[in-house]
């Protein structure tokens, strides 16, 4: 089993399908077909299930899938420490984002995208818990996550903090916490995870219980259904600058305690790539010009 045997596997296991594997590797059906056989007499077990032309991993296809994930993943990384080139000029940066929205994100990116152009830059959205684990698997490098977020093994540098506001489709004016008890809520994020959490606590703490009729981690679906008057929401601040063109009203929140912290994460004691620091330096640069 070598490298380039792994790198067939990730890319069957992800494909799903041998001739889309094969495309993605530039290369023919038959050779690829015969590496994974191969592969299987080597360790002695099946690795896929074919169901006509799809295939699916059995469970040992899995752990090897992840193994080999991370090994891959891993020597990519070496080489990078080792043969980095042209001061970071090169290469690629993947960046994991919040569902919350990050304010200012597309910006940071232009702004690279114009000094860094032949960087290639790989962006996943997804929650902060999700993409904590990213990080951890070397998946992703670095990732804006919230708080409150357990970064056990992750370095964690705090951006700013902000407030949560009220949205609504309606005129409210400043909310008390008991006012907002008694309002259909579109909860952000999900239950179990920060955002919805902070929220729920906060209500809480005041001896309150949320009217809560639904979740949405989609920030748009979530928009979109406040404007069409099925609840009202409490989002960070920064979310309404992406959803402004709703119309929508915004209350404040007269509660400190309600904030959301943003900040960046990557792996401890972890090799950061120079498009990587680059990156964090225009971000930090940014925001520094933005409070002055």
């Amino acid at each position: 089993m070598d490298f380039k045997q792994l790198r067939y596997f990730i890319a069957i296991a992800e494909e799903k399908n041998i001739t889309a594997a094969a495309s993605r590797l530039h290369m023919s059906q038959p050779p690829l077909s015969m590496q994974l056989k191969q592969l299987e007499e080597e360790l002695g077990v099946k690795l896929v299930e074919r169901h006509g032309k799809s295939l699916s991993l059995t469970d040992k296809g899995n752990v090897l899938y992840k193994h080999a994930l991370h090994l891959v993943n891993s020597l990519e990384e070496v080489k990078n420490e080792v043969t980095e080139t042209a001061e970071g000029r090169r290469g690629k940066l993947s960046i994991g984002v919040n569902t919350l929205s990050v304010p200012g994100f597309s910006e940071w990116i232009k702004a690279f995208n114009t000094q860094y152009p032949q960087v290639m830059i790989k962006i996943v959205q997804n929650d902060s818990v999700h993409l904590s684990e990213l990080v951890k698997n070397r998946e992703i490098e670095l990732a804006f996550v919230r708080l409150p977020l357990e970064h056990q093994g992750l370095v964690y540098q705090n951006l700013f903090n902000e407030r949560f506001v009220f949205v609504s489709k309606t005129a409210a004016g400043g909310m008390t916490m008991e006012e907002m008890s008694s309002v259909p809520l579109i909860l952000p994020s999900t239950e179990g995870l920060g955002s919805y959490n902070i929220i729920v606590d906060a209500f809480s703490k005041q001896g309150y219980q949320p009217s809560v009729i639904g979740e949405c981690s989609d920030m748009k679906v979530l928009m979109d259904m406040v404007s069409a008057g099925i609840g009202a929401t409490i989002v960070p601040q920064s979310v309404l600058e992406l959803h402004s063109q709703l119309g929508l009203h915004v209350s404040q929140i007269p509660d400190a305690s309600m904030t959301s912290s943003l900040g960046v994460i990557w792996l401890e004691q972890h090799f950061i790539s120079a498009p990587g620091k680059h990156f964090l330096s225009l971000v930090e640069k940014s925001l520094k010009e933005g409070a002055s």
